[in-house]
Parts: C-alpha cells; sequence; structure tokens
C-alpha cells in the first residue's frame, strides 16, 4: 500500500505541474494578445465575453453568440443574473440578433434575457426554441435550418451540422441529447442538453467570420472557405481525433482566435483564470504542423481591466 508521504508527493509534483502549465498558457496568451485582431474593416468590433461568448458591432448593428455572462452554475436554479447583465453586456446601437451554437448552460444561459432586453429574436436549435419559451419567449425563437441564410441588418448568418467534442474521457458529450425541462425552475446546469449542434458563419464588412464553439465537427458538413476569422473553442480538442487536421483545410482560415479556455465556474470580474488542462501554449505548434501560414491572436476578455 502506498505510503502517505508518496500521496504528498504525487500531489506536490501535480500542483507543481499545473503551476507551470498556467505560467506557459499565462506567458502564450500574453503573447497571442499583443498584436489584437488584424485585418478587420473599420468600425467591425468583435469582442470576447469569455467561454464561446462574442459580441460583434457593425454599422451600429450588434449580435451576440453564445453568450454566458451570469456565471449562475453553483446555484441549484441557473438562470440569467440581471446584476451580471447589467454590469457586462455593452451593445453599441440595436441588437438585431443572439445565435446559440448549443444549448449547455455555459453558451445558452443569458440567450433568453439578452432577447428580452433588446427585443430581438434568438436563433438556434430546437432545444433553444424549447429555452426560450420556459422564458416566456417562444415568439422570439427561431429554429435554424442548415445553410439557410439569416439576414440580421449587415450580418449574413447561416449554420452548419457540427458535433460537440466527447470531454467525458473521450467516449461521450456531457448532457447530450435535447432540452425537456418543462419549468423555470428545474433548469439545473445538468438540464441544459446540449441539443443540435451549429457552427455558425457571419458574413459582415466583407470578411467571414466562423464560429464553432466545441472542438468537434461533421466532416462533410464544413462548407466555408478562405474564413477570413475563426473563432475556434479549443477546450476538448484533445478528445477529437485529429481535430487541426481535419478543421483547418476545409476552412483554410487567415486567422485563428482561440476561444473556450477561460475557467467559466469564476466570475466575471475577477482575474480570468485557465480552464483545466487547456493547454494554450501548445497552439502555435498544434495549428503550425497543419499551415504555417495561418495566423494566431488572442482577444482580451471583455472584463478585463
Amino acid at each position: 500500500m502506498p505510503s502517505p508521504l508518496r500521496h504528498i508527493g504525487e500531489l506536490a509534483k501535480a500542483r507543481a505541474a499545473r503551476s507551470s502549465r498556467e505560467r506557459a498558457d499565462g506567458q502564450a496568451l500574453a503573447e497571442l494578445e499583443a498584436p489584437g485582431l488584424a485585418g478587420l474593416p473599420a468600425g467591425l468590433e468583435v469582442e470576447w465575453l469569455g467561454v464561446s461568448g462574442y459580441r460583434i458591432t457593425y454599422e451600429g448593428k450588434t449580435i451576440f453568440i453564445d453568450p454566458y455572462l451570469s456565471r449562475v452554475l453553483l446555484r441549484r436554479t441557473t438562470l440569467p443574473d440581471p446584476a451580471a447583465l447589467d454590469r457586462f453586456v455593452k451593445a453599441p446601437g440595436e441588437v438585431v440578433g443572439v445565435l446559440v451554437g448549443h444549448t449547455h448552460f455555459d453558451h445558452a444561459v443569458d440567450a433568453p434575457a439578452i432577447a428580452r432586453r433588446f427585443d430581438c429574436k434568438a436563433y438556434g436549435s430546437d432545444s433553444l426554441v424549447a429555452l426560450m419559451a420556459l422564458h416566456g419567449l417562444a415568439e422570439r425563437a427561431v429554429e435554424v435550418e442548415p445553410y439557410a441564410t439569416y439576414e440580421l441588418g449587415p450580418f449574413e448568418v447561416s449554420f452548419t451540422p457540427s458535433v460537440h467534442s466527447k470531454l467525458l474521457l473521450g467516449l461521450a458529450v456531457p448532457y447530450d441529447g435535447d432540452l425537456t425541462c418543462e419549468h423555470l425552475d428545474g433548469l439545473s446546469p445538468n438540464a441544459y442538453r446540449c441539443g443540435q449542434v451549429w457552427g455558425i458563419s457571419i458574413r459582415v464588412g466583407g470578411v467571414l467570420i466562423y464560429h464553432q464553439g466545441s472542438a468537434n465537427l461533421v466532416d462533410d458538413a464544413v462548407r466555408e472557405r478562405d474564413v477570413d476569422v475563426f473563432l475556434a473553442g479549443v477546450a476538448g480538442r484533445s478528445f477529437t481525433r485529429d481535430y487541426w487536421k481535419r478543421i483547418l483545410p476545409r476552412l483554410n482560415p487567415r486567422t485563428v482566435v482561440p476561444t473556450h479556455y477561460d475557467n467559466f465556474f469564476r466570475p466575471l470580474g475577477r482575474r480570468m483564470e485557465f480552464v483545466s488542462n487547456v493547454q494554450l501554449s501548445e497552439l502555435p505548434e498544434e495549428i503550425g504542423a497543419v499551415s504555417a501560414d495561418i495566423e494566431l491572436a488572442a482577444l482580451p476578455r471583455g472584463d478585463s481591466p
């Protein structure tokens, strides 16, 4: 039987290794943030909200993608936090839509509240429609069709069928299946089932942005080519076979922007921490092994000082 001293030694080594990884990831993030996101048309704003959430604004119109600002995971009933939205939601001009790639809590919790707040529609799966209906907003929910184009102000938006990475030891998707909760007070974190997963394309101001909230794909479903900015969820990539080798040649992106690497258990307004074992520092080598021509850049989180 291993001695207590051995357990203590192994724990110390694990903590030291984690500390070393976090330092390396922090240094890598600072280097990726330094140049900023180049090549965007004048007036186009792309703000990272944390996790896979984004605000994109152009010509006085705004869309939100996978907004998760409330950070309410530890509450038994997981609902939007009005105080957090008051503090962190910035929406220059008119909000013309909320886009949701899948309905896990860290992608969909705040979609109904933002649609209500700005009197706009939310676009996504039938699970999103069910979530919106629970909030009394069924009339503002749009169940999207694959590849159909939705014109939202200056934005042309379409949805590509996709799948979620198998985070449970590479074997299964957490909280898989459709959202079937029947009452708001039943919306615990595990009630936010994944639902249909979508990659989201946004054409605006002469550029093409592709958002993928989870690191997996349906290979033959991806039709977009020569993407300008690939907003790439990176947290689950180690559980997906040959992820970069499969997705990058299809999208042929000019720039990859990593996303979904911050600790979503931690409220906004506090110092950002990395999600466990995200290994952000390894991204340049991983992507460079597929193509040396792809730029890699990161955006500061919207609550950064």
